[in-house]
Protein backbone atom coordinates (compact mmCIF):
# COMPACT_ATOMS: atom_id res chain seq x y z
CA UNK A 1 0.00 0.00 0.00
CA UNK A 2 2.58 2.27 0.55
CA UNK A 3 4.10 2.13 -3.07
CA UNK A 4 1.01 2.57 -4.41
CA UNK A 5 0.57 5.73 -2.14
CA UNK A 6 4.11 7.26 -3.04
CA UNK A 7 2.79 7.05 -6.74
CA UNK A 8 -0.14 8.94 -5.84
CA UNK A 9 2.74 12.22 -4.98
CA UNK A 10 4.15 15.11 -6.70
CA UNK A 11 5.90 18.27 -6.33
CA UNK A 12 3.18 20.97 -5.93
CA UNK A 13 3.26 23.20 -9.08
CA UNK A 14 1.09 24.81 -11.45
CA UNK A 15 1.61 22.20 -14.24
CA UNK A 16 1.05 19.53 -12.06
CA UNK A 17 -2.28 20.74 -10.14
CA UNK A 18 -3.48 21.15 -14.24
CA UNK A 19 -2.14 17.52 -14.94
CA UNK A 20 -4.97 16.14 -12.59
CA UNK A 21 -7.79 17.61 -14.75
CA UNK A 22 -9.23 16.86 -18.13
CA UNK A 23 -9.11 20.66 -18.88
CA UNK A 24 -8.73 24.16 -17.61
CA UNK A 25 -11.86 24.16 -15.81
CA UNK A 26 -13.50 27.79 -15.25
CA UNK A 27 -13.30 27.67 -11.59
CA UNK A 28 -10.16 26.53 -9.81
CA UNK A 29 -10.54 26.26 -5.71
CA UNK A 30 -7.68 25.64 -3.74
CA UNK A 31 -9.57 25.07 -0.33
CA UNK A 32 -7.65 25.08 3.26
CA UNK A 33 -8.48 23.38 6.35
CA UNK A 34 -7.78 26.40 9.09
CA UNK A 35 -7.83 30.48 8.50
CA UNK A 36 -4.88 32.37 9.03
CA UNK A 37 -1.72 30.64 8.90
CA UNK A 38 0.92 32.01 6.24
CA UNK A 39 2.34 29.15 5.71
CA UNK A 40 -0.96 28.24 3.60
CA UNK A 41 -1.37 31.33 2.87
CA UNK A 42 2.23 31.81 0.72
CA UNK A 43 1.98 28.61 -0.88
CA UNK A 44 -1.91 29.41 -2.16
CA UNK A 45 0.16 32.55 -3.94
CA UNK A 46 3.23 30.69 -5.37
CA UNK A 47 0.53 28.59 -6.99
CA UNK A 48 -2.17 31.27 -7.85
CA UNK A 49 0.97 33.23 -9.28
CA UNK A 50 1.92 30.82 -11.68
CA UNK A 51 -1.67 29.96 -12.25
CA UNK A 52 -2.61 33.45 -13.59
CA UNK A 53 0.46 33.50 -15.95
CA UNK A 54 1.03 30.39 -17.33
CA UNK A 55 -3.13 29.22 -17.49
CA UNK A 56 -4.47 32.84 -18.01
CA UNK A 57 -6.57 33.24 -15.16
CA UNK A 58 -7.99 36.88 -14.52
CA UNK A 59 -9.89 36.79 -11.36
CA UNK A 60 -8.70 35.76 -7.30
CA UNK A 61 -11.90 35.32 -5.20
CA UNK A 62 -11.00 35.15 -1.68
CA UNK A 63 -13.67 33.99 0.85
CA UNK A 64 -14.25 37.46 2.42
CA UNK A 65 -16.99 40.20 2.05
CA UNK A 66 -17.80 41.20 -1.50
CA UNK A 67 -18.80 44.37 -0.70
CA UNK A 68 -15.62 45.29 0.90
CA UNK A 69 -13.61 43.33 -1.70
CA UNK A 70 -14.93 45.80 -4.58
CA UNK A 71 -12.48 48.32 -2.58
CA UNK A 72 -9.55 45.84 -3.23
CA UNK A 73 -10.28 45.57 -6.87
CA UNK A 74 -10.35 49.10 -7.21
CA UNK A 75 -6.84 49.00 -5.91
CA UNK A 76 -5.25 46.30 -7.99
CA UNK A 77 -6.49 47.14 -11.20
CA UNK A 78 -6.22 51.28 -11.15
CA UNK A 79 -4.50 51.76 -8.43
CA UNK A 80 -7.05 53.61 -6.73
CA UNK A 81 -6.57 54.07 -2.60
CA UNK A 82 -3.10 52.82 -0.84
CA UNK A 83 -2.15 49.00 -0.02
CA UNK A 84 -2.59 50.00 3.49
CA UNK A 85 -5.81 51.54 3.13
CA UNK A 86 -7.01 48.50 1.35
CA UNK A 87 -5.66 45.86 3.93
CA UNK A 88 -7.43 47.47 6.23
CA UNK A 89 -10.76 48.05 4.87
CA UNK A 90 -10.97 45.83 2.26
CA UNK A 91 -11.30 42.75 3.62
CA UNK A 92 -13.72 41.25 6.33
CA UNK A 93 -13.05 38.68 9.33
CA UNK A 94 -9.62 40.53 9.77
CA UNK A 95 -7.48 38.79 6.73
CA UNK A 96 -6.17 41.96 6.25
CA UNK A 97 -3.85 41.58 8.87
CA UNK A 98 -2.56 38.40 6.97
CA UNK A 99 1.11 38.95 5.68
CA UNK A 100 0.55 37.30 3.30
CA UNK A 101 -2.71 38.04 1.84
CA UNK A 102 -0.83 41.69 1.61
CA UNK A 103 1.78 40.03 -0.36
CA UNK A 104 -0.73 38.87 -2.56
CA UNK A 105 -2.60 42.47 -3.19
CA UNK A 106 0.93 44.04 -3.84
CA UNK A 107 1.42 41.04 -6.27
CA UNK A 108 -1.64 41.31 -8.17
CA UNK A 109 -1.42 45.80 -8.18
CA UNK A 110 2.17 45.26 -9.76
CA UNK A 111 1.08 42.73 -11.83
CA UNK A 112 -1.37 45.03 -13.55
CA UNK A 113 0.70 48.39 -13.92
CA UNK A 114 0.99 48.57 -17.44
CA UNK A 115 -1.40 46.80 -19.17
CA UNK A 116 -4.37 47.19 -20.95
CA UNK A 117 -7.82 46.91 -19.27
CA UNK A 118 -8.66 43.99 -20.96
CA UNK A 119 -5.85 41.80 -19.26
CA UNK A 120 -6.07 43.40 -16.14
CA UNK A 121 -5.92 40.90 -13.29
CA UNK A 122 -9.19 41.16 -10.84
CA UNK A 123 -10.19 40.67 -7.45
CA UNK A 124 -13.00 39.44 -5.46
CA UNK A 125 -14.66 38.83 -2.14
CA UNK A 126 -17.04 36.26 -2.62
CA UNK A 127 -18.41 35.80 0.72
CA UNK A 128 -21.51 37.91 1.90
CA UNK A 129 -21.07 40.54 4.59
CA UNK A 130 -21.55 38.01 7.34
CA UNK A 131 -19.63 36.67 10.23
CA UNK A 132 -20.59 34.00 13.12
CA UNK A 133 -21.58 36.68 15.16
CA UNK A 134 -24.13 38.15 12.90
CA UNK A 135 -24.78 39.29 9.50
CA UNK A 136 -24.06 43.60 8.16
CA UNK A 137 -27.42 45.72 7.66
CA UNK A 138 -28.60 46.06 4.03
CA UNK A 139 -28.02 49.68 3.93
CA UNK A 140 -25.01 49.69 1.88
CA UNK A 141 -26.07 47.48 -1.07
CA UNK A 142 -29.38 48.32 -1.23
CA UNK A 143 -28.91 51.82 -1.15
CA UNK A 144 -26.90 51.23 -4.28
CA UNK A 145 -28.43 49.70 -5.87
CA UNK A 146 -30.97 52.29 -5.78
CA UNK A 147 -28.29 55.43 -6.34
CA UNK A 148 -27.32 53.05 -9.51
CA UNK A 149 -30.56 53.09 -11.16
CA UNK A 150 -31.79 56.57 -10.17
CA UNK A 151 -28.99 57.78 -11.73
CA UNK A 152 -29.97 55.75 -14.74
CA UNK A 153 -33.80 55.52 -15.10
CA UNK A 154 -36.73 57.23 -15.30
CA UNK A 155 -38.02 58.02 -11.78
CA UNK A 156 -41.67 56.82 -12.03
CA UNK A 157 -39.80 53.26 -12.87
CA UNK A 158 -38.34 53.21 -9.44
CA UNK A 159 -40.47 51.46 -6.99
CA UNK A 160 -39.24 53.91 -3.99
CA UNK A 161 -37.32 56.85 -2.74
CA UNK A 162 -33.93 56.81 -1.32
CA UNK A 163 -35.76 58.87 1.91
CA UNK A 164 -38.18 55.63 1.68
CA UNK A 165 -35.27 52.97 2.03
CA UNK A 166 -33.65 55.43 4.58
CA UNK A 167 -36.74 55.38 6.57
CA UNK A 168 -37.38 51.16 6.56
CA UNK A 169 -34.13 50.96 7.26
CA UNK A 170 -33.85 52.37 10.32
CA UNK A 171 -31.25 52.61 12.51
CA UNK A 172 -28.17 50.27 11.43
CA UNK A 173 -27.53 48.44 15.02
CA UNK A 174 -30.97 47.19 15.24
CA UNK A 175 -29.37 45.02 12.10
CA UNK A 176 -26.19 44.36 13.41
CA UNK A 177 -27.23 43.82 16.92
CA UNK A 178 -25.19 40.24 18.03
CA UNK A 179 -27.22 39.07 20.46
CA UNK A 180 -29.62 38.28 17.42
CA UNK A 181 -27.08 35.07 17.02
CA UNK A 182 -28.84 33.37 20.10
CA UNK A 183 -31.94 35.40 20.45
CA UNK A 184 -34.46 35.28 17.34
CA UNK A 185 -36.83 37.42 19.06
CA UNK A 186 -34.11 40.41 19.35
CA UNK A 187 -33.93 40.05 15.34
CA UNK A 188 -35.94 42.58 13.00
CA UNK A 189 -35.59 40.08 9.84
CA UNK A 190 -39.39 39.52 9.97
CA UNK A 191 -40.89 42.90 10.93
CA UNK A 192 -43.49 44.65 9.15
CA UNK A 193 -40.30 46.78 7.74
CA UNK A 194 -37.80 43.99 6.96
CA UNK A 195 -40.91 42.27 5.24
CA UNK A 196 -41.68 45.84 2.99
CA UNK A 197 -37.69 46.12 2.06
CA UNK A 198 -37.73 42.24 0.65
CA UNK A 199 -40.20 43.34 -1.40
CA UNK A 200 -38.81 46.56 -2.52
CA UNK A 201 -35.45 45.02 -3.06
CA UNK A 202 -36.35 42.35 -5.35
CA UNK A 203 -38.40 44.80 -7.38
CA UNK A 204 -35.14 46.90 -7.61
CA UNK A 205 -33.20 43.36 -8.69
CA UNK A 206 -36.10 43.49 -11.42
CA UNK A 207 -35.87 46.88 -12.51
CA UNK A 208 -31.78 46.57 -12.97
CA UNK A 209 -32.77 43.05 -15.04
CA UNK A 210 -34.84 44.45 -17.50
CA UNK A 211 -32.89 48.02 -18.13
CA UNK A 212 -29.74 45.79 -18.94
CA UNK A 213 -29.36 46.82 -22.47
CA UNK A 214 -30.09 50.70 -21.46
CA UNK A 215 -27.93 50.81 -18.40
CA UNK A 216 -24.45 48.38 -20.02
CA UNK A 217 -24.44 51.10 -22.80
CA UNK A 218 -25.26 54.05 -20.44
CA UNK A 219 -22.54 53.35 -17.67
CA UNK A 220 -20.06 50.12 -18.80
CA UNK A 221 -20.37 46.32 -18.54
CA UNK A 222 -18.57 46.82 -15.02
CA UNK A 223 -20.56 49.12 -13.62
CA UNK A 224 -23.54 46.80 -14.51
CA UNK A 225 -22.08 43.65 -12.54
CA UNK A 226 -21.05 45.77 -9.65
CA UNK A 227 -25.23 46.89 -9.57
CA UNK A 228 -26.00 43.03 -9.89
CA UNK A 229 -23.52 42.53 -6.48
CA UNK A 230 -25.34 45.28 -5.22
CA UNK A 231 -28.77 43.57 -5.54
CA UNK A 232 -27.26 39.81 -4.74
CA UNK A 233 -25.64 41.17 -1.61
CA UNK A 234 -29.46 43.18 -0.94
CA UNK A 235 -31.47 40.32 -1.43
CA UNK A 236 -29.06 37.83 -0.08
CA UNK A 237 -28.87 39.98 3.16
CA UNK A 238 -32.80 40.55 3.90
CA UNK A 239 -32.99 36.73 3.27
CA UNK A 240 -30.69 36.03 6.18
CA UNK A 241 -32.09 38.46 8.67
CA UNK A 242 -35.61 37.06 7.62
CA UNK A 243 -33.71 33.32 9.03
CA UNK A 244 -32.15 35.36 12.21
CA UNK A 245 -36.08 35.49 13.42
CA UNK A 246 -36.60 32.38 12.82
CA UNK A 247 -37.46 30.39 16.26
CA UNK A 248 -37.59 26.39 14.32
CA UNK A 249 -35.21 23.82 15.25
CA UNK A 250 -33.71 24.41 11.63
CA UNK A 251 -32.40 28.11 12.25
CA UNK A 252 -28.81 27.12 12.32
CA UNK A 253 -29.14 25.06 9.47
CA UNK A 254 -30.99 27.57 7.47
CA UNK A 255 -28.49 30.49 8.33
CA UNK A 256 -25.31 28.38 6.98
CA UNK A 257 -27.31 27.01 4.26
CA UNK A 258 -27.83 30.62 3.02
CA UNK A 259 -24.79 31.75 3.71
CA UNK A 260 -23.00 28.99 0.93
CA UNK A 261 -25.64 30.22 -1.14
CA UNK A 262 -24.32 33.78 -1.40
CA UNK A 263 -21.13 32.57 -1.79
CA UNK A 264 -22.34 30.41 -4.61
CA UNK A 265 -23.81 33.38 -6.36
CA UNK A 266 -21.27 35.51 -6.36
CA UNK A 267 -19.29 32.51 -7.88
CA UNK A 268 -20.90 31.86 -10.35
CA UNK A 269 -21.49 35.89 -11.25
CA UNK A 270 -17.31 35.50 -11.33
CA UNK A 271 -17.44 32.64 -13.28
CA UNK A 272 -18.96 34.03 -15.71
CA UNK A 273 -16.86 36.61 -16.11
CA UNK A 274 -13.99 34.34 -17.38
CA UNK A 275 -11.62 31.84 -15.56
CA UNK A 276 -11.03 32.34 -12.01
CA UNK A 277 -9.09 31.08 -9.11
CA UNK A 278 -10.92 30.38 -5.73
CA UNK A 279 -9.59 30.13 -1.82
CA UNK A 280 -11.60 29.77 0.79
CA UNK A 281 -11.75 26.97 3.49
CA UNK A 282 -12.21 23.21 2.45
CA UNK A 283 -16.12 23.49 4.26
CA UNK A 284 -17.01 26.07 1.40
CA UNK A 285 -15.68 24.34 -1.49
CA UNK A 286 -16.13 20.53 -1.49
CA UNK A 287 -18.86 18.86 -2.98
CA UNK A 288 -20.25 17.30 -0.30
CA UNK A 289 -22.04 18.04 2.49
CA UNK A 290 -20.99 20.51 4.71
CA UNK A 291 -21.23 19.96 9.00
CA UNK A 292 -20.91 21.92 12.19
CA UNK A 293 -21.24 21.60 15.87
CA UNK A 294 -23.14 24.39 17.23
CA UNK A 295 -24.33 25.43 20.28
CA UNK A 296 -27.81 23.45 19.32
CA UNK A 297 -26.56 20.88 17.65
CA UNK A 298 -24.92 19.32 14.48
CA UNK A 299 -25.65 21.00 11.42
CA UNK A 300 -25.56 19.99 7.40
CA UNK A 301 -25.73 21.65 4.52
CA UNK A 302 -24.26 22.08 0.58
CA UNK A 303 -21.42 23.62 0.34
CA UNK A 304 -21.06 26.69 -1.95
CA UNK A 305 -18.56 24.25 -4.01
CA UNK A 306 -21.50 21.70 -4.08
CA UNK A 307 -24.02 24.40 -5.55
CA UNK A 308 -21.64 25.48 -7.94
CA UNK A 309 -20.37 22.39 -9.08
CA UNK A 310 -24.25 20.97 -9.74
CA UNK A 311 -24.35 24.01 -12.18
CA UNK A 312 -21.19 23.95 -13.87
CA UNK A 313 -20.04 20.59 -14.16
CA UNK A 314 -16.35 20.02 -14.93
CA UNK A 315 -15.69 23.65 -15.03
CA UNK A 316 -15.46 23.38 -11.32
CA UNK A 317 -12.64 21.53 -9.74
CA UNK A 318 -11.04 21.57 -6.13
CA UNK A 319 -8.28 21.14 -4.77
CA UNK A 320 -8.63 20.38 -1.09
CA UNK A 321 -5.57 20.93 1.36
CA UNK A 322 -4.87 18.80 4.28
CA UNK A 323 -1.72 18.81 6.86
CA UNK A 324 0.40 17.10 9.53
CA UNK A 325 0.75 19.44 12.39
CA UNK A 326 -0.08 23.12 13.70
CA UNK A 327 1.97 22.72 16.77
CA UNK A 328 1.32 26.16 18.01
CA UNK A 329 -2.07 25.57 18.42
CA UNK A 330 -1.67 21.90 20.04
CA UNK A 331 -2.03 19.97 16.77
CA UNK A 332 0.49 18.06 16.70
CA UNK A 333 1.38 14.54 14.76
CA UNK A 334 -1.33 12.78 13.23
CA UNK A 335 -2.12 8.89 13.84
CA UNK A 336 -0.51 7.01 11.54
CA UNK A 337 -3.80 5.06 10.65
CA UNK A 338 -5.26 8.35 9.43
CA UNK A 339 -4.79 9.92 5.77
CA UNK A 340 -2.47 12.57 7.18
CA UNK A 341 -0.55 9.98 9.13
CA UNK A 342 0.07 8.49 5.73
CA UNK A 343 1.09 11.54 3.98
CA UNK A 344 2.99 12.88 6.66
CA UNK A 345 5.19 9.78 6.45
CA UNK A 346 6.47 10.54 3.19
CA UNK A 347 9.62 12.78 2.26
CA UNK A 348 7.79 14.92 0.37
CA UNK A 349 7.01 18.39 1.63
CA UNK A 350 4.72 19.69 0.41
CA UNK A 351 3.50 17.90 -1.80
CA UNK A 352 0.28 17.41 -4.60
CA UNK A 353 -1.89 14.12 -4.43
CA UNK A 354 -4.00 12.85 -7.18
CA UNK A 355 -7.04 12.37 -4.39
CA UNK A 356 -9.39 9.75 -6.45
CA UNK A 357 -5.94 7.84 -7.16
CA UNK A 358 -5.22 7.97 -3.17
CA UNK A 359 -8.59 6.74 -2.46
CA UNK A 360 -8.39 3.92 -5.00
CA UNK A 361 -5.04 2.87 -3.23
CA UNK A 362 -6.43 2.81 0.01
CA UNK A 363 -9.37 0.61 -1.02
CA UNK A 364 -12.43 -0.35 -0.12
CA UNK A 365 -11.61 0.37 3.85
CA UNK A 366 -11.14 3.80 4.72
CA UNK A 367 -8.43 5.24 7.23
CA UNK A 368 -9.68 6.31 10.34
CA UNK A 369 -10.81 10.37 10.24
CA UNK A 370 -8.10 12.09 12.50
CA UNK A 371 -9.71 13.95 15.43
CA UNK A 372 -8.73 17.46 16.16
CA UNK A 373 -7.49 19.23 19.91
CA UNK A 374 -8.68 22.53 18.13
CA UNK A 375 -11.71 23.91 16.98
CA UNK A 376 -10.15 25.73 14.63
CA UNK A 377 -8.49 23.13 12.54
CA UNK A 378 -11.00 20.73 10.67
CA UNK A 379 -9.36 17.38 9.74
CA UNK A 380 -9.28 15.92 6.39
CA UNK A 381 -12.69 13.69 6.09
CA UNK A 382 -11.41 10.67 4.07
CA UNK A 383 -14.67 9.60 2.83
CA UNK A 384 -13.88 13.04 0.31
CA UNK A 385 -11.13 11.70 -1.07
CA UNK A 386 -12.80 10.38 -4.33
CA UNK A 387 -14.69 13.23 -4.85
CA UNK A 388 -11.94 15.64 -4.94
CA UNK A 389 -9.65 16.40 -8.25
CA UNK A 390 -6.54 16.96 -5.91
CA UNK A 391 -5.27 17.32 -2.63
CA UNK A 392 -2.51 19.30 -1.10
CA UNK A 393 -0.45 18.33 1.56
CA UNK A 394 1.92 20.43 4.13
CA UNK A 395 3.48 18.85 6.86
CA UNK A 396 4.10 21.47 8.96
CA UNK A 397 2.48 24.95 9.46
CA UNK A 398 4.96 27.12 11.48
CA UNK A 399 3.58 30.29 13.60
CA UNK A 400 2.71 33.31 11.59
Amino acid sequence: MTTDIKDTVQAVDAAAVMGLLPARPRLLALGEPTHGEDTLLELRNELFCRLVEQEGYRTIALESDCMRGLAVDDYVTSGTGTLDEVMEHGFSHGWGACAANRELVRWMRSHNKGRPASEWLRFAGFDGPLEITGAASPRQALTALHGYLAARVDADLLPCTAETLDHLLGADDRWTDPAVMRDPARSVGQSAEACRLRLLADELVTLLDVQTPHLITATSRDDWERARLYGRTATGLLRYHHSMADTSQTRLTRLCALRDSMMADNLLAVAARGPALVHAHNSHLQREKSAMQMWEGRVEWWSAGALVSARLGAEYAFVATALGTIRHQGVDTPPPDTVEGLLYALPQDPCLVDARRLATALGDTLPAPRVSPWFGYAPLDPAHLATGDGLVFVKDVVRS
